[in-house]
């Protein structure tokens, strides 16, 4: 998939063609719907979001800051600054900071959770850092780094840069568990998954995603062994994580660059930017997945992210005008933000 590495539009790969012509899945709406919106505004485009362990707060990437919003009152409290080309931010609650990956300087912002006060800003050692995840069993940082397709790990504590990890293609979403194992979904047609040991940083397996080309967005049902990769040929692919195996196609809507994973309700959902829908999955088992439900939500809301607390899912999206004219340093230009469109819709149980 193709990435928009300014952010200044939410889909990097979405046309006025495709806005135009945006079909919708055929199955029918079911249990969730899109229960309000909050209006943030601002011209900028985004990338992914976050919400803080406690669900009180969702952080939304908005290429030069970090836009905060109350998830009570959907408010806009504060934003991190200092953040060029911001595209994702991670937490570690326990140290009282948070972490974004800076894509347009190659560095990692570290900023305190309670001011949002940036305290430092850390070159990488990779170029064009995407997902960014916070690792707790070693107390690392990683960041995904797209164009130089490694890894860069630094010391939480230190805030020093302890090791490169270099990947067979460009890294897209990460997620860890508690076994010290990290997963890296590999952005190459056709799909790849790799298996990175959290203590020594050893790429552990290489794994092929059945039926997935370029794979973005990851989620994982830890107690089960499932990870779920929503994949850009309206695929997600279910991988045993102990031993790799593919246990499932299922079939999303077109534009997926988000997955999360609701334990207690049993359901997986894809957020599809272009179709303007979230795809709504049912664990009948471990092994057996079925669509449940295809909720209208917004044409570019193509990332999210979950409060299991509450089961509630954001989502960004924003309406877009016609590219710029071309020029000699953007010769192909993307759409453009139309002014104050941008919104967070929150989708949830009915």
């Amino acid at each position: 998939m193709l990435r928009n590495f300014f952010m200044l539009a939410a889909c990097a790969w979405l046309s006025a063609a495709d806005i135009a012509h945006a079909d919708t899945s055929p199955i029918p709406a079911a249990d969730y719907k899109v229960a309000r919106s909050w209006r943030v505004g601002g011209n900028n485009g985004w990338d992914y979001l976050g919400l803080e362990e406690s669900g009180g707060r969702l952080f939304v990437t908005r290429d030069e800051r970090v836009d905060v919003i109350e998830t009570v009152s959907g408010k806009l409290v504060g934003n991190v600054a200092h953040t060029a080309g911001v595209h994702s931010v991670a937490f570690a609650p326990a140290l009282k900071r948070g972490f974004t990956s800076n894509g347009r300087t190659n560095t990692v912002s570290v900023f305190e959770l309670d001011t949002l006060r940036v305290i430092q800003e850390v070159p990488i050692s990779g170029t064009s850092p995407d997902a960014i995840l916070y690792e707790p069993q070693q107390n690392h940082i990683l960041t995904a780094n797209r164009e130089s397709a490694n890894l860069t790990v630094i010391d939480a504590g230190t805030l020093q840069v302890v090791a490169t990890v270099p990947l067979p293609g460009p890294p897209e979403f990460m997620v860890t568990d508690e076994a010290g194992h990290i997963y890296v979904n590999i952005d190459s047609a056709p799909g790849r998954m790799i298996l990175i040991d959290a203590k020594s940083l050893a790429v552990k397996a290489r794994w092929p995603l059945k039926e997935c080309a370029n794979p973005t967005g990851l989620a994982f049902d830890v107690a089960n062994h499932r990870l779920f990769s929503v994949c850009a040929n309206q695929v997600m692919a279910v991988t045993d994580s102990v031993s790799g195996k593919s246990i499932a196609q299922v079939v999303i809507g077109r534009g997926s660059d988000g997955a999360v994973f609701d334990p207690e309700l049993g359901l997986v959902f894809s957020s599809n930017g272009i179709d303007g829908t979230l795809t709504v999955i049912h664990q009948d088992s471990p092994d057996e997945y079925r669509v449940i439900a295809t909720v209208t939500t917004q044409v570019s809301a193509r990332t999210m992210a979950l409060d299991p607390a509450t089961h509630k899912i954001y989502l960004a999206a924003a309406q877009f005008g016609p590219p710029p004219a071309a020029t000699d340093e953007q010769p192909r230009p993307r759409a453009t933000v139309v002014g104050d469109s941008f919104v967070i819709l929150i989708a949830q149980p009915k």
